[in-house]
């Protein structure tokens, strides 16, 4: 797209002097129109910060979506963690039993 101030290639990079994104054939590129308003720069960058925002918005709902995930399976991993833990112990309750057991059959 070879259309002079776009919104990651704008005339100028000094906010108040942003022209409203139109193709322009009467000016080099990386300049601003010497007529432009205020109000004109105004509705640009507000139209230029609500897409901003909405990128901004779709990347924090990613983020959140993937520190659930996270978190889901850190939860997951510590409930195995547990149950690994508890096996073991009951495993060894259970050798303790049977000891017991044969050390009383066998007196």
């Amino acid at each position: 797209m070879n259309t002079a101030g776009t919104i990651d290639r704008p005339l100028t990079y000094d906010p108040m002097k942003q022209a409203p994104m139109k193709p322009s054939t009467h000016e080099p590129a990386g300049s601003a129109p010497e007529d432009l308003t205020t109000s004109g720069a105004n509705d640009s960058r507000q139209n230029r910060t609500r897409e901003m925002q909405l990128i901004q918005e779709a990347l924090a709902r990613a983020h959140m979506h993937d520190r659930l995930h996270e978190a889901e399976r850190e939860r997951r991993a510590l409930r195995l963690a547990a149950a690994r833990r508890m096996q073991r112990r009951a495993e060894r309750a259970s050798l303790r039993a049977r000891r017991a057991l044969a050390m009383a059959l066998m007196q």
